[in-house]
């Protein structure tokens, strides 16, 4: 005679709950996205460059690096990307980070100086900032994805 065991199924609603999460990738591939963008966001907003202006001139530096978050008081890359509007276009998930400065580009990319003589380099601060996010994406998106199957 075979002996009859007790089974909770409280373990299984909760099992159910957390594989539902799987049905759902789109708000995780959006997660990583906005992940990615927030750590995009605090490379380049670090690498930008602040005017140094002599005193009595009454300006002032940091236009430039506060144009990456869009107003003064932001100051976490990582809340300023959970605003951001994802766009999806096929696979493709988009997210656009831009800096309305009207120099950006010049500081970016470099420029001729006043004078035409000359010529300012550029800070690449974006290019270089995605370079390293390239680099380290993998593994960002790996801890992510064993995060979340270890949720569940």
């Amino acid at each position: 005679m075979a002996k009859m065991g007790r089974f909770d199924v409280r373990g299984l609603k909760e099992f159910q709950k957390q594989l539902e999460k799987l049905q759902d990738p789109d708000a995780f591939v959006e997660s990583c996205a906005k992940e990615l963008a927030a750590r995009l966001l605090a490379m380049v907003i670090k690498r930008t460059p602040v005017g140094q202006y002599p005193k009595g001139t009454g300006k002032k530096g940091g236009t430039l690096r506060r144009g990456w978050t869009g107003s003064k008081g932001q100051s976490s890359a990582k809340g300023y990307a959970e605003a951001l509007t994802i766009h999806k276009n096929g696979d493709t998930y988009v997210i656009e980070i831009i800096n309305p400065v009207e120099y950006a580009s010049y500081v970016e990319y470099g420029h001729r100086t006043a004078n035409h003589k000359g010529w300012v380099k550029g800070q690449f601060m974006m290019t270089i900032s995605e370079q390293e996010l390239q680099k380290i994406a993998p593994r960002v998106l790996e801890n992510k994805i064993k995060k979340y199957l270890g949720d569940v």
